[in-house]
């Protein structure tokens, strides 16, 4: 299967809903789930993880890890990213659910409400289990997802050798990435029952394309496979593909309950509607897939009866989540609300024209991650200072950032750098929005720039009357 990894678009498929074992290409969604606890506080990349014997017991692909071992959570990450280590996989289910039924759950509860509808889980790994299937469409979703949910982590896969804390591991896709130009990840898989399995993904100037390629019979003959689809996808002009094989994602992540670690994360609200920027002039109408206000009230639901613990195998299975396909893009939606924005940032807002009204610019059609609201912080009048970044990329001098506001609560910062990416996408292309809890509120931030682009963007915004300052490399 061939994507364009922008817009969603299918530019070749052959058997992409077939069932079939993944083998470690599972890794990607326990990954998935592992960088998302750690956005949710649930665990950290410096938390010292105990190994179970469960863990230590798993047969190679290995890191070597003994029971009752501690080891720090990003090096079991590190390890099952670059040397597809089944023990390091394990151990991570097993840090955030506490037992592998209660990851498995939480694994099939993401990838519903991913729409990967022919997926199942039952373990971290992909080891050959009974159930335990999935198909080349599911798992390029799922690889889309990991590349532009978690831009900052994608780079693992990416990397030739890694420090896995015991030893330093090499990547199981290192022949690929050094022989196809513009390869960049992501997860390789093999067993007898699978083959040799490969999600790639290759960038060529501001063009990315994913390839899926399953069962193949060996090493060469998978890589060679995918180059060719790859090829194929780069050779393909953007907006040639069929319109009813372009599905835009917007995923409803589940909201999970209680784990075992010493946070308990409560979910305060949703998002219900997602703004969606118009077509370009010229450009074919491509269908998306979105989640319905009902669908994902109906996941959340599902989703919360996912427990992280080890009764959780007495619960009853979840659900899938319903989601409808239009036959083309939604209209633009308008903010609703920004009443909770600090009065000095809806002051500037006003002045530039920005109000409850304002509809979005048009712009391709992409992922738009936003995340559910959170207790708004006590403050008073917001004023939005500078932050400095000290890690942010190492590439390409994109080692800038701009703030463009600080505000009472998340949800009025993300619902801003929403916003002000839909007005401004040729300035802030390829940028990450990054909300920053301070002691006087949220500081809205895009990170990942160039010293000319920070200085661009700024300028663009501050002429339309709107607040911006550069946050420079210490």
């Amino acid at each position: 299967m061939v994507v364009d990894a922008k817009t969603g678009a299918v530019i070749h498929e052959e058997n992409a809903d077939t069932r079939l074992h993944p083998a470690s290409l599972t890794k990607m969604m326990t990954l998935y789930i592992a960088f998302h606890a750690i956005q949710r506080g649930e665990i950290s990349l410096d938390s010292e993880v105990t190994i179970p014997s469960r863990a230590a017991a798993q047969p190679p692909s290995k890191l070597g890890l003994r029971t009752g071992q501690k080891i720090k959570f990003r090096y079991l990450l590190r390890a099952a990213a670059v040397k597809s280590a089944n023990d390091a996989a394990t151990a991570i289910g097993f840090a955030i659910s506490g037992s592998e039924e209660g990851f498995a759950k939480r694994m099939n509860a993401t990838a519903q409400a991913m729409g990967m509808r022919n997926t199942h889980f039952v373990n971290m790994n992909g080891l050959t289990s009974d159930g335990h299937l999935s198909t080349a469409r599911d798992m390029t979703v799922l690889g889309r997802h990991m590349i532009y949910d978690f831009p900052q982590y994608y780079n693992l896969f990416s990397r030739r050798s890694a420090d896995a804390g015991m030893s330093q591991v090499n990547n199981t896709n290192r022949r690929f990435l050094d022989a196809y130009k513009g390869a960049d990840g992501i997860k390789t898989g093999f067993t007898n029952a699978a083959g040799y399995n490969l999600v790639a993904s290759a960038q060529r100037g501001d063009r990315r394309i994913i390839a899926t390629v399953f069962g193949g019979t060996s090493t060469a003959n998978r890589n060679a496979q995918v180059m060719k689809l790859l090829d194929k996808g780069f050779a393909s002009q953007p907006g040639q593909a069929a319109p009813t094989q372009a599905p835009a994602l917007v995923a409803a992540t589940p909201a999970l309950g209680p784990t075992t670690g010493a946070h308990t994360i409560r979910v305060t609200g949703v998002v219900k509607r997602s703004l969606r920027p118009q077509q370009r002039p010229g450009t074919a109408a491509a269908p998306v897939l979105v989640a319905t206000a009902s669908g994902i009230e109906d996941a959340l639901a599902a989703a919360l009866l996912v427990s992280a613990s080890p009764s959780a195998a007495a619960q009853e299975e979840v659900a899938p989540a319903r989601v409808a396909v239009a036959a083309a893009p939604a209209p633009t939606a308008p903010i609703t609300d920004l009443s909770d924005m600090a009065p000095a940032t809806a002051e500037l807002f006003a002045e530039a024209g920005i109000t409850a009204d304002t509809t979005p610019e048009a712009r391709p059609t992409e992922m738009i991650m936003t995340a559910a609201a959170i207790a708004p912080v006590d403050a008073s009048r917001m004023q939005a200072v500078p932050e400095v970044v000290t890690r942010v990329s190492t590439s390409g001098g994109r080692l800038w950032g701009i703030n463009v506001g600080r505000f009472n609560s998340r949800g009025s910062a993300e619902r801003v750098l929403i916003q002000t990416a839909l007005n401004e996408p040729g300035a802030l292309d390829g940028a990450l929005r990054r909300v920053t809890q301070r002691a006087g509120g949220f500081d809205a931030n895009f990170m990942g720039l160039t010293n000319e682009a920070a200085d661009l963007a700024c300028r663009r915004l501050q002429a339309r009357g709107a607040m911006c300052f550069m946050i420079g490399p210490s």
